[in-house]
């Protein structure tokens, strides 16, 4: 297990789970300088417990049933990694929203929402780095 450098942890990362490529497209227009955003499909592509912890907080598509499981991926972060990075989730149904609350995960957004609320995101969790 490598630990991970001052400066990586000090890097401004987030992470996005979607496969909306035109939902991307506007997320990373709205990417405030010096922040990075690492899209994926499957948590564990990141690596393990210490390299998905260096990110700052997480976006999460929950119509995105076809690509990956939300609730599975929360139980992933809360229970097998035991991480409490924050996670939004954005879009899905009122059922999918109450599975992802039982599962543990922060807030809840309109899909039409989380563009114009990522630049807030980034501020408020923009302590320290570059």
């Amino acid at each position: 297990m490598s630990t991970p450098t001052v400066a990586s942890r000090l890097r401004r990362r987030c992470i996005l789970m979607t496969r909306d490529a035109d939902l991307e497209r506007a997320l990373r227009a709205r990417l405030p300088q010096g922040w990075e955003m690492n899209s994926t499909a499957d948590l564990a592509a990141l690596g393990g417990f210490e390299e998905i912890l260096q990110h700052r907080f997480l976006l999460l598509d929950l119509d995105e049933a076809a690509a990956f499981d939300p609730v599975d991926v929360l139980r992933e972060l809360r229970v097998e990694l035991m991480l409490n990075v924050p996670v939004f989730c954005f879009g899905g149904t009122a059922a999918a929203r109450d599975a992802a609350r039982l599962a543990r995960a922060d807030r809840f957004l309109d899909r039409t929402e989380i563009v114009d609320r990522l630049t807030a995101f980034c501020e408020q969790y923009g302590w320290g780095g570059r």
